[in-house]
């Protein structure tokens, strides 16, 4: 988890444009896809997801425009220096939402359920109690995390004050996030 990727960049992007406002409904999102892809992957449903591979598609381009979108709002996003950052229309359910879809449709998270943990946990004998266990101590690690990387990424902004200076780290954010959404397009 602590390893950058596509979630990663998507979280620093919108700190780094819009500060924290609005940060914890997106790493719920996050954490949700997460123990949703656990989920598949410990119930046996992985045949299940492979045989679903479109809609992940159709989830994976949603996460995409709508990554797209917060990276070209961020880019145009005024540098006064006011603390308005985030827009009536960036409601917790929606940045969930975004964060969710994103993880649902991120080759990594992907991989990493599907593929990767099944050679290093033996899920056909991993109980009931164990599965809970797991998921019960995945929040516990990836909400710390993702809120480390959002508040590294929040003292960075703070350091850029001027509008020059937010001017360049709303275009870093806008390009950060876009390179996020073109990451996970292109995987």
């Amino acid at each position: 988890m602590a390893t950058p990727g596509p979630g990663v960049a998507a979280i620093v992007g919108r700190v780094l444009g819009r500060g924290l406002n609005g940060v914890a409904p997106f790493i719920a999102g996050f954490v949700v896809g997460d123990l949703i892809w656990f989920a598949v992957a410990a119930t046996g449903l992985a045949v299940l997801a492979r045989e679903f591979a479109a809609l992940f598609t159709l989830i994976r381009i949603c996460g995409v425009l709508y990554l797209l979108w917060l990276a070209w709002r961020i880019w145009r996003a005024p540098t006064g220096g006011e603390e308005k950052a985030i827009a009536p229309s960036d409601s917790g359910v929606r940045l969930f939402l975004a964060a969710l879809s994103l993880t649902l449709g991120n080759p990594k998270v992907i991989v990493f359920f599907l593929s990767i943990m099944p050679l290093v946990v033996d899920m056909h004998a991993m109980s009931a109690g164990a599965s809970v266990e797991i998921a019960a101590i995945m929040p516990l690690v990836l909400a710390p995390v993702l809120v480390g990387y959002a508040l590294a990424a929040n003292r960075a902004r703070a350091l850029f004050r001027s509008p020059r200076a937010m001017k360049m780290v709303n275009r870093s954010a806008a390009g950060v996030m876009a390179g996020a959404a073109i990451a996970v397009a292109t995987r």
